[in-house]
């Protein structure tokens, strides 16, 4: 088995911001295109890979806590959210991260998290409306 984390056979494995639900996420690649595999129960979601450096470059940029928010794709998401961002044309990829049509949203829940536990980021662990904040780099 990999001890390498992030891999298929070693998942990172990660709790929502309220610490209610776990999941696990691990990097693969799809069509060619690196990509955060994140599974929930039994529902499986995709993100792109590089939401996590354009994730953090938008929060050093912001340089204040930020809401997560999270709506399924079906829901507006909240605006100036992280959610909102991870959803937004005006992003770096022009729009959704999530990869799968009808399960695109809960970015603001499933990815924070991660970035937590790259040591990325810090995120607050509250009931609801967590933020978070990124950490300078060292």
């Amino acid at each position: 088995m990999s001890t390498v984390m992030g891999t298929k056979e070693n998942p990172w494995k990660l709790k929502t911001p309220p610490q209610t639900s776990e999941y696990e996420m691990y990097k693969d690649e799809k069509d060619g295109k690196a990509i955060i595999v994140c599974t929930v129960g039994k529902t499986v979601l995709h993100y792109d890979y590089r939401c996590v450096d354009d994730l953090y470059a938008m929060l050093k940029q912001h340089g204040d806590w930020m809401e997560l928010g999270s709506a399924d794709e079906q829901k507006p998401a909240k605006e100036g959210t992280v959610e909102a961002w991870g959803r937004s044309p005006e992003n770096p990829v022009g729009g959704w991260y999530g990869l799968k049509k009808g399960f695109r949203g809960r970015f603001g829940m499933y990815v924070p998290p991660l970035m937590e536990e790259l040591g990325l980021a810090e995120v607050e662990h509250n009931p609801r409306n967590n933020r978070i904040f990124f950490y300078p780099e060292m």
